[in-house]
């Protein structure tokens, strides 16, 4: 029986934390979701407004009627698949917290590598761009970086401009967030650092994602056409208009896509270019500089 729920013959069960937990656990697992002992802990956390150890010196307190029904509404959106992170709001990011909702992509440490790199790169940048600023996550990490640069960044959603507005106030930044398409509102602009997190999943390739990604997050932040490469065979090329001299250009990559990416900068004049591996090994990011 899901906690919370009573039968009319028989008397009313006493849930504790820990056999909430427990049963959410069961629940979540016979659901298909992995770590499921983990997400369980989260939702409960959340929920009962305490953190990890908070539920472990908790574990045989009795839960009211609404603490249960707090925890069923959640457990019940996890069990359809629903990201954790938009069930509790928010994501860390290379140390700092962002609201996430289903109009902004849920951030990657994977792209931790590219906000990395960017930094490691950018030396005295003056002015930056993030193109596909999603939450902001890359945008805002890189004004809290590069305290004296000068970040913009362009989405074409208004809503998730709104979030990633929230994200740079609740970060303490001050970031340039306008809407707009890639390169379009910034005609006659130059940057010495322009950094791209953009769709890169093949069509095709969108169906056989985990559920969680395939049928919450935005679509438009996933498809990169029939390879995946629509959006790099659009920014690489205009870049150079846009970057002052020695300026930089960093995109995040999917995989098995650095090498074409890479062909992309050399054809468009980069110089200096390179790659960098993500935590898992894979070759996230390509750069190159605009000499």
């Amino acid at each position: 029986m899901a906690p919370g729920t009573r039968h009319v013959d028989k008397p009313s069960e006493t849930w504790t934390i820990l056999k909430v937990l427990n049963w959410t656990k069961a629940y979540l697992a016979g659901k298909g979701v992995d770590n499921s002992r983990l997400e369980a802990e989260w939702l409960l956390s959340a929920a009962l407004g305490l953190d990890r150890v908070g539920l472990y010196v908790n574990f045989e307190k009795p839960l009211s009627p609404g603490e249960l029904a707090s925890i069923r509404g959640m457990v019940s959106r996890r069990a359809k698949r629903e990201p954790l992170q938009y069930i509790l709001g928010s994501q860390e990011f290379m140390g700092l917290e962002f609201r996430v909702t289903p109009e902004v992509l849920i951030p990657r440490h994977d792209t931790e590598t590219l906000v990395q790199e960017a930094v490691r790169r950018a030396g005295t940048a003056k002015r930056v761009l993030d193109i596909g600023a999603g939450s902001g996550c890359i945008a805002v990490t890189l004004a809290k970086h590069l305290p004296r640069a000068e970040v913009s960044a362009v989405d074409r959603s208004d809503a998730a401009l709104a979030v990633a507005r929230e994200n740079a106030e609740q970060n303490g930044v001050a970031v340039r967030f306008v809407s707009g398409s890639l390169f379009e509102p910034f005609k006659g602009e130059r940057f010495d650092l322009i950094v791209s997190n953009p769709p890169y999943i093949p069509t095709a390739d969108l169906a056989g994602l985990q559920p969680e990604v395939r049928d919450f997050e935005p679509l438009g932040a996933l498809d990169g056409g029939p390879d995946g490469l629509d959006f790099y065979r659009i920014i690489v090329p205009a870049a150079p208009e846009q970057l002052s001299p020695g300026g930089w250009l960093m995109v995040e990559v999917g995989v098995d896509q650095a090498g074409s990416v890479q062909k992309l900068f050399a054809h468009a004049g980069f110089r200096e270019l390179f790659t960098a591996r993500d935590p898992g090994g894979i070759e996230r990011v390509v750069g190159g500089r605009f000499l």
